[in-house]
């Protein structure tokens, strides 16, 4: 078989296997990260306190920080001997590290900034005067959020959670530090291009998984994009 039949040819088990753990850790980071990036957002867009220049600069510490070096903070955090992880351990018998949670986890605290950066912008977008008007005709500050400002806020969130699902779906260094590269367990699409190129005979696979990563950010960017358009237009 040459090397045309060998790409075409059934992908294996475990190609299957990493495709489905990328997808899923994507979306379980998305549907945790995504509430309280919108409350972390609405929080440094509308509010004014002590600390605010602070918590800005943690939550999007992640981003200027290198991936590894991420991962290796959640792994003296959340290691069974780290002050989270050990408490979690010895009081519940929860073990994070080297888990599918700890993928998620991993991939929760990078995509988190891009889901509050686009949750801030998305409300800077919102004419604050419809607040204003909500608020004159008796509503109270959560149903002027929820049927005021977070519905022309939606099309800006769901924007930029595609952007951060398609970006998930490419952590590399956080998981690989905090979560390390298991088969079946850990091992997500980026990992397994890892593992592929560094075996013999391995570089089939890593193309393959290369084009569907690729095929994947693409539709997620481009998705992200029209959603991008249709909160400008709604603003």
């Amino acid at each position: 078989m040459n090397e045309l039949d060998s790409f075409f040819a059934a992908p294996t088990e475990s190609e299957f296997v990493a495709i489905g753990l990328s997808l899923r850790v994507a979306i379980f980071s998305i549907v945790i990260g995504l509430p309280l990036a919108v409350l972390v957002g609405w929080m440094l867009g509308r509010l004014r306190f002590i600390g605010k220049p602070l918590l800005d600069a943690i939550v999007h510490l992640p981003v200027a920080l290198p991936p590894v070096v991420v991962g290796y903070v959640l792994l003296l955090l959340f290691g069974v001997r780290g002050p989270i992880g050990g408490m979690l351990h010895d009081w519940l018998g929860i073990r994070l590290v080297f888990t599918t949670n700890a993928v998620i986890l991993a991939t929760i605290v990078m995509t988190f900034p891009l889901l509050v950066r686009a949750s801030r912008l998305a409300l800077d977008s919102v004419d604050p005067r419809l607040e204003d008007a909500a608020r004159t005709l008796g509503a109270k500050p959560l149903d002027r959020f929820l049927s005021v400002t977070l519905p022309l806020m939606a099309p800006g969130i769901c924007a930029g959670a595609v952007t951060a699902f398609a970006a998930g779906l490419g952590e590399f260094g956080a998981v690989i530090t905090f979560a390390a590269n298991i088969p079946g367990e850990t091992q997500t699409i980026p990992l397994a291009i890892y593992t592929a190129m560094q075996s013999p005979g391995g570089d089939i696979v890593a193309a393959r998984l290369s084009i569907v990563a690729f095929v994947l950010a693409l539709l997620g960017l481009v998705f992200a994009e029209y959603l991008g358009r249709l909160a400008k237009r709604r603003a």
